[in-house]
This record gives C-alpha cells, structure tokens and sequence, in this order.
C-alpha cells in the first residue's frame, strides 16, 4: 500500500493568488541542459506526484474536503451552507468512482477528480450534462452511448498549488527551490495525473467513452497535450459558462499516442492502463 494511503491527508490553507505561467510557454517541453535531454515526462511526473484511489470513507471525506476547498472556498461554486462539516458532495457521488493526487515530496493533495457511471435504472438522468444541455444528439444511444459511458466531473486542482514567486514548488516548502524551466514541466503534471486516473478509472469499470461540460480555457489546455474532445451543442451556463463534450477513449488514446507520446505514457502509466483497455475489448466498444 503506499505511504500516503494513510488516515488523513493533510490541506494547506490557500496561498495568495498570483500570475500564471507565461502564454504561449510550452510548459511540458524539456528542458534546455543536456541533463534534462533524456529525462522522459514521465519520469518527471512520478517524481513528484502519485494518484491515490479513493477507496475508503476516509479517503473519500479528503475528495470531499478538497472539493469544499475549490468550490466552496477559492470559488464561489457551491453554497458552503449547503456543504456542513467542510464537506463537499451531491447526488453523483454514490454513483462516482473518486481519485486524489498526491505531492510526493509533501504528502499534501494538489487535486482530485472523479468518474460518475451511469444511471442503469434512468440512463436519460446519469450524468449533469444531460440536465444542462438538450442537443437531441444526448437521446441517441448509437451516437451517445450511456450505458458505455461516464462523466468526467468535479476536476479540481487547487490554488494551493499554483506557483508563486519566491516560493518553492506550488506555496510547498520542500526543500529547495526549482530552476523556472523544471517549474514550468512540473505543472502540468496535475492535469496529466488526474487524467491519469481517470484512464485507469474507466478501464476499472468498463468505460469506453466520457461525457463532460467542461469550461473552455481547460479543453484550450487539453488541446495543447493532444487531448481534443467533441463539442455538443453551444455553451452552456453550469458553474460559469461550460462546453459539453465528450470523447470516445481509444481514438483519444490513439490519437495522443500518434501527437504526443510522452503524454500518452503518463496518462497511460507507461501503457498499462491501455493493454488493460485492449484485453477487456473496451477498444471495440
């Protein structure tokens, strides 16, 4: 079991908001030494962040904690009246599959994500982006198909772990400061972990396709790692205005494998995650 599958996982309070990386930098890119030339991505990744499943009620109350964080807290999602205990949930989550991702060198969560299954009893009711969006397209199963599907909902990585100047890696106190080139390929690493987990996710519970209303500055920065979902419909309003999509997982993974192979072996933990979903059929589905 790893070491921070423990009782509880500890939240920093939030650090001040500050600039983001410069636009246009690619932030996965290597860096410029030639001590960096042959270090893969994913190399990079497992040194400072790990996934954790989010098997058990404590580990669940952390998701939910965090969540309370993100929404309640640094963003007024969610009413904190309607959340007690500093606790963050909603109907979805009895029919969710829930991951943390953890900060190596601290043990501290930097985010957490989470997988809803469908609705066998009500397919047309599983997910939030058949509420918000009504494009006819979501009421046909050949083109839209539930039962193999799942949504992608509530990923969150929080402030905490946003760069600031003169700090060390995301507000953490670690030990050393990081050249700006190694911060800059560290950061996407949330992103690419948490999509990590929802890979594995899906190949646990035989999902073959993800649905999401997503906002638009997140699927811009997926596009960038070869990541591209299918839009449907015009934006919608959800938390701010949101894009549904959604995505069949094979051409995804097909198509970051052919873009970006170094991404495709981090969300693929070095092609694990995708012999499974090949053995299973869930390529076919």
């Amino acid at each position: 079991m790893s070491k921070h599958e423990r009782a509880a996982v500890r939240v920093v309070e939030p650090a001040p908001k500050s600039p983001a990386s410069p636009a246009g930098a690619d932030p996965t890119s290597a860096g410029t030494g030639p001590e960096k030339a042959e270090e893969r991505l994913i190399e990079v990744y497992r040194r400072w962040f790990e996934v954790v499943p989010a098997t058990t009620d404590e580990l669940r109350d952390d998701v939910f904690r965090l969540r309370y964080q993100v929404y309640c807290v640094e963003n007024p999602f969610e009413d904190p009246a309607d959340n007690p205990n500093g606790l963050e949930t909603d109907a979805f989550d009895v029919r969710s599959t829930h991951s943390l991702l953890i900060h190596r060198p601290s043990g501290e969560m930097a985010g957490t994500v989470r997988l809803v299954l469908p609705n066998p009893e009500n397919p047309d009711e599983s997910f939030a982006v058949q509420q918000v969006c009504r494009e006819p397209l979501l009421r046909d199963p050949a083109r839209f198909p539930v039962a193999r599907m799942a949504e992608v909902s509530r990923f969150s990585i929080s402030k905490n772990f946003r760069r600031r100047r003169g700090d060390t890696l995301y507000g953490i106190t670690d030990g050393r400061p990081l050249p700006a080139e190694e911060e800059r390929r560290v950061a996407p690493h949330m992103t690419l972990g948490l999509i990590e987990s929802l890979v594995r996710m899906s190949v646990e519970n035989d999902v073959s396709y993800w649905c999401a209303a997503m906002e638009p500055k997140l699927l811009r920065l997926l596009s960038r790692l070869g990541i591209y979902f299918d839009p449907i419909g015009p934006l919608v309003e959800f938390h701010g205005l949101r894009q549904p999509c959604f995505i069949k997982l094979d051409t995804f993974l097909n198509r970051v494998k052919a873009e970006r192979p170094d991404v495709w072996e981090v969300i693929t933990d070095d092609g694990i995650h995708w012999d499974a979903f090949r053995a299973k059929g869930l390529a076919r589905a």
